[in-house]
């Protein structure tokens, strides 16, 4: 089986005991679940596959991160498969996308609780379709601090954290630049007076869910189709600006990456069975 195999096939046949099989390694579309850390993904999922194929050092990465509350196709690259990362992230990309208007947080989603509210008066679903026309197309973006963007070899996260631990500004402080992205299609496929429910957070889990339950913030549903590099929480920040208010993504779902889509993806648990049918230790 060759990693151009489709995952109804992969959910169908196991892998074989040796990475040897596959000479170009393997590429797993994976539904990351939400609230899991893209590491926490490949961590699992490179277990399984080193116990699996008899192997210490198998190399497992993925081929663009994903926020943690946001989920969808994180493409999990085995093997030899991993020379093949940087040319998959280099792919478009589509999103479903939640964007709330009325309010701000520090991480531009729901990592970080609300710090700031805006007036709505410009905000509604006329003024919004009458600006994302401005959106498509290429254009400069300044990336959220918090973020995996590297910056003079430290993650941007990693300085946003010790700024929002020391009470300093997180916005204007010129420490990333802006980057050239295109955004091809963004359309809007609903809108709604709340936030989508399920973006509260049910207490469990290691990270952190802001709670904005009872509030009214206007959220509109996007459908995204964008180059490498683009933010889709910078983009929620630069739609509430552009309608006069604040805004931040409440909802991520990523639905297609490097040539495959949502539907090829598999679950975790599908994933960790292709680890187990045939592993040697289990026969």
């Amino acid at each position: 089986m060759q990693e151009e195999d489709t995952s109804e096939e992969l959910k169908r046949y196991p892998f074989s005991n040796s990475i040897e099989d596959y000479p170009e390694g393997i590429v797993l579309p994976i539904d990351k679940p939400y609230r899991w850390t893209s590491a926490d993904v490949i961590r699992k999922v490179k277990y399984a596959a080193c116990r699996h194929f008899g192997k210490k050092n198998l190399k497992v990465g993925h081929a663009g991160t994903l926020d943690p509350l946001a989920t969808g196709i994180l493409l999990v690259c085995i093997g030899p498969a991993t020379r093949r990362a940087e040319e998959l992230q280099r792919s478009r990309k589509q999103y479903l996308a939640g964007v709330s208007f009325g309010a701000t947080t520090p991480s531009y989603d729901l990592e970080k609780d609300i710090d700031a509210e805006y007036p709505l008066d410009g905000v509604s679903r006329a003024a919004l379709e009458a600006v994302l026309p401005s959106f498509v197309g290429e254009q400069e973006q300044v990336a959220p601090l918090f973020s995996a963007k590297s910056v003079d070899g430290v993650r941007a996260y990693e300085m946003a954290r010790r700024r929002f631990r020391e009470g300093l500004p997180l916005e204007d402080t010129g420490i990333i630049q802006a980057n050239r992205i295109c955004i091809y299609g963004l359309e809007l496929e609903s809108w709604s007076e709340t936030p989508d429910q399920s973006a509260f957070d049910d207490g469990k889990g290691r990270i952190r869910v802001a709670d904005i339950s009872g509030r009214k913030l206007p959220t509109a549903m996007l459908r995204v189709d964008c180059s490498k590099g683009t933010y889709i929480r910078a983009l929620a920040r630069d739609l509430g600006e552009a309608l006069g208010s604040g805004a931040f993504l409440s909802s991520l779902r990523r639905t297609a990456n490097g040539g495959f889509t949502i539907e090829d993806a598999l679950t975790l648990d599908e994933a960790m069975a292709l680890f187990t049918a045939n592993r040697k230790d289990t026969e």
